[in-house]
């Protein structure tokens, strides 16, 4: 059968969703549709719309963020992952004092449905659910391509994390920022930390990653 064509309003609305989530930060109306390269008459309508199912939200300045009621239909992901993983990241961010988050694969992105922030230091580096990256690429992503059969134009990265059981990036999602990640045998997951120092203990770090990994594979 033929390939059905998109609703391009959908697809829209979504890509405005991924621009966000990716921003970091609230954007105005300019940016998102500069994002999206389309008017800013439809940008708005686009907006209006997702503002009014609470899936974005509108600050006193005019710029739009995520909004809470993407928190709920995030609570039908993956429920038994999120279920087993969220203890583990929490051990893991007071443990390190980094954020921990969990990563899944969808198609050929990884994708954050979960973060933890260590709650008794001075800084630590935020990292919003909703992230994506190609899964060829950071930490996370190399990690959940471990488990794969080994194959020739597999990067450096992939193999040595192979040796190891975990990942290690620097840069490669957001620039300044490292990050280690183990992958979750069987879930097509990950888990992940990222920070800023360069003097971490990435054996350490890589370890207890492994090691949380595991437990949280063996409760699904």
């Amino acid at each position: 059968m033929p390939e059905l064509p998109q609703s391009q309003t959908l697809h829209r609305g979504i890509r405005i969703l991924e621009l966000l989530a990716a921003a970091g930060s609230p954007q105005t109306i300019a940016e998102v549709g500069a994002g999206l390269g389309v008017h800013r008459s439809i940008t708005y309508r686009l907006l209006r719309t997702l503002e009014d199912h609470r899936l974005v939200e509108r600050d006193a300045g005019g710029r739009y963020w995520l909004g809470l009621g993407l928190t709920g239909l995030a609570r039908g992901v993956r429920n038994d992952l999120q279920a087993a993983a969220g203890p583990r990241l929490n051990a893991l961010a007071g443990e390190l004092g980094m954020t921990a988050f969990l990563v899944v694969r969808a198609g050929d992105e990884a994708v954050t449905v979960v973060s933890v922030e260590p709650q008794d230091t001075a800084a630590h580096v935020t990292y919003r659910p909703g992230t994506r990256h190609p899964v060829d690429r950071g930490a996370p992503g190399v990690a959940m391509l471990i488990p794969e059969a080994p194959a020739a134009s597999d990067r450096p990265e992939l193999v040595a994390a192979r040796e190891t059981g975990w990942a290690v990036s620097f840069g490669e999602v957001l620039p300044g920022l490292r990050s280690v990640a183990a992958p979750v045998v069987g879930a097509r997951a990950a888990i992940a930390v990222v920070y800023v120092d360069e003097s971490a203990d990435v054996e350490r770090i890589g370890r207890a990653l492994v090691d949380a990994a595991a437990k949280i594979a063996a409760g699904i």
